[in-house]
C-alpha cells in the first residue's frame, strides 16, 4: 500500500471512529428534559466522501476540496426501525442543502446517506433553501415544508443583502425522490410554516409566521393559522394568530412553530422558538404550549418561560445563543426526542416522555406578563412548599 492510500485508510478509520462514540446524558437538570453530553451531528460528522477527492491523481495532498460548515435545524422522522433527520447541511460557500442522516436509537451513531437530497427548483429557483419541517399527513404523502429565499429583487441597486422568504413544499413516498409543489402563496414573507398532520374541517392546516420583512416580524403577531385547500398550490386567504407576541418575555420579537405538534388524549403538544433582544443581540429559546383536540386554534396551556435555553458550549457558534428547532419524534412507548440546533452550528439530542410533557405543560404557571405577577405567583408556591414541609 503505498503512502497516499495508507493516508486515506487512516483517514477513513479516524472518520468512523468519531461517528461510533456513544453518548450519555447529562444527569444534571430540571426533571423535564434529559440533554446529552454530545452533540449528534456537526460538520465533522459529515461523509470523508464529501469533503475529500480521494483519488492520488487529483488530489495528491490529500485536501479537503468542498468544504462543510455546519449542520443545523433538523426535520425529524421514524422510519421503520430507523430514526431520520432531514438535516440542513451548510457548506463553506454558505450555501445549505438537505441531507439525511440515520441513527439505530436517536441518540448517538448518525450516519449520513451516501447523498444529499436532490431538491427539484419552483418555476423561480430559489438561491438558498433550509429548515425543513417534516410531516406524515393522512392523506399519505410524506411532506416537508422549508424556507426559499431568494435576493430581494426590488432592493436599490449595490444592495446584496435584501432578501425574501417563501415557503417551498415538497412531497415523497420514500425520502428519495421529491415532488416538488409551487411555493406557497401569502400576503406576507413566510420563513417558517409547518403542516397539521391532519385534515381540519376537511382542509390542509398550516402553522404560518407572516412577516413583514426576511428578518423582522414587524406587524407579524405570532404564530399563525390557515387553511388551505391543497398543498399543490396552496394559498394563504384568512390567516389568524394562535400564539401571539409579548412586550418584554421571550417572544417579543418574534416567535416559530418548531415541528408539527403531536397529539396526546389531553391536546395537541407544540414545540417553538422564541426570540427577544437583548445586548448581545437576539436570543433564541424554546417553549411549549397545547391546544385542544376539539379545536387546534385554542390554547389550553401555555407554560410561563422557556423549555430549553442555550448553555455553555451551545451558546458559540456560527450564530451564538441561539436554540433552534423544527424536529421532534414520539416513540409508541411514550418517549420523545427533540432535536434541536445550537447557535446555528451543530445538532443536539434532548429526550422526555409525553407524560412529562404534558405535565410541564398544564401544571406550570403562565406568565404573568408583569413583575408583580411573577412575585405573586412564586410567592404562592413558596407558601405551599412551607405548609408542606411543615407537615
Amino acid at each position: 500500500m503505498n503512502l497516499f492510500k495508507e493516508k486515506v485508510t487512516q483517514l477513513l478509520a479516524e472518520h468512523e471512529a468519531f461517528l461510533s462514540k456513544k453518548n450519555v446524558p447529562i444527569e444534571e437538570g430540571n426533571g423535564i428534559a434529559t440533554r446529552y453530553e454530545n452533540p449528534i451531528l456537526t460538520a465533522a460528522h459529515t461523509p470523508v466522501i464529501w469533503r475529500y477527492d480521494l483519488d492520488e491523481k487529483t488530489n495528491p495532498y490529500l485536501m479537503e476540496r468542498i468544504g462543510m460548515n455546519a449542520t443545523m435545524n433538523s426535520g425529524a422522522i421514524k422510519w421503520g426501525d430507523k430514526y431520520l433527520l432531514v438535516v440542513r447541511v451548510e457548506g463553506s460557500d454558505r450555501k445549505s442543502f438537505f441531507a439525511i442522516a440515520e441513527s439505530p436509537n436517536g441518540i448517538d451513531n448518525f450516519r449520513f446517506w451516501d447523498f444529499p437530497i436532490t431538491m427539484p427548483d419552483d418555476l423561480v429557483p430559489a438561491t438558498n433553501i433550509y429548515d425543513m419541517r417534516l410531516t406524515a399527513h393522512e392523506d399519505g404523502w410524506l411532506y416537508g415544508l422549508f424556507c426559499a429565499e431568494r435576493h430581494d429583487s426590488n432592493a436599490p441597486a449595490g444592495d446584496l443583502s435584501s432578501a425574501t422568504a417563501t415557503c417551498g413544499i415538497a412531497r415523497t413516498k420514500d425520502l428519495i425522490t421529491w415532488e416538488r409543489l409551487p411555493d406557497l402563496k401569502s400576503k406576507s414573507q413566510q420563513r417558517n410554516v409547518v403542516l397539521h398532520p391532519e385534515f381540519v374541517d376537511g382542509k390542509y392546516a398550516l402553522y404560518t409566521r407572516p412577516q413583514d420583512g426576511f428578518i423582522d416580524a414587524g406587524s407579524g403577531g405570532g404564530i399563525g393559522w390557515a387553511l388551505v385547500d391543497t398543498m399543490d398550490g396552496a394559498e394563504i386567504k384568512e390567516e389568524k394568530i394562535i400564539d401571539s407576541r409579548f412586550y418584554h418575555t421571550i417572544k417579543e420579537v418574534k416567535n416559530g412553530e418548531g415541528p408539527h405538534p403531536i397529539k396526546t388524549d389531553k391536546g395537541w403538544l407544540h414545540l417553538a422558538h422564541g426570540v427577544r433582544g437583548c445586548a448581545a443581540g437576539l436570543r433564541y429559546v424554546l417553549y411549549m404550549y397545547m391546544t385542544s383536540l376539539e379545536d387546534p386554534t385554542k390554547v389550553i396551556a401555555s407554560p410561563g418561560g422557556y423549555f430549553l435555553a442555550p448553555e455553555n458550549e451551545e451558546r458559540i457558534g456560527d450564530v451564538s445563543n441561539v436554540l433552534f428547532t423544527n424536529g421532534w419524534i414520539a416513540d409508541e412507548d411514550g418517549k420523545v426526542f427533540i432535536y434541536y440546533a445550537s447557535s446555528d452550528t451543530r445538532m443536539h439530542v434532548a429526550t422526555s416522555t409525553l407524560d412529562k410533557l404534558v405535565d410541564y405543560c398544564m401544571n406550570t404557571p403562565q406568565d404573568g406578563l408583569t413583575t408583580t405577577a411573577s412575585v405573586d405567583t412564586l410567592k404562592k408556591m413558596i407558601a405551599h412548599n412551607l405548609e408542606v414541609l411543615a407537615k
